[in-house]
């Protein structure tokens, strides 16, 4: 008969998805997105150049760094086996 070989992989069920680097990311994104939607809040001159132009730039640029926290993949040194 022919002998079966289990997988010696562990799952760690207590790690979590993302890094220390991701969460960081994460967190200066939500701050950018924050800092331009107060830059577009008030409630004088709402035809300014930061409230049309420069505020959704800034909010963009927050969701994009969103989406890099959320996609980046820190390197991982090679462990011995």
């Amino acid at each position: 008969m022919a002998q079966i070989k289990k997988s010696t992989e562990s799952v760690n069920k207590g790690s979590f998805v993302f890094s220390k680097i991701n969460y960081q990311l994460f967190i200066a994104s939500l701050v950018i997105v924050v800092i331009g939607f107060a830059l577009m809040s008030g409630e004088t001159d709402i035809y300014s150049f930061t409230k049309i132009t420069l505020a959704p730039i800034v909010v963009v640029l927050g969701f994009a760094l969103g989406f890099v926290a959320i996609l980046y993949r820190p390197k991982t040194t090679k462990t011995e086996e």
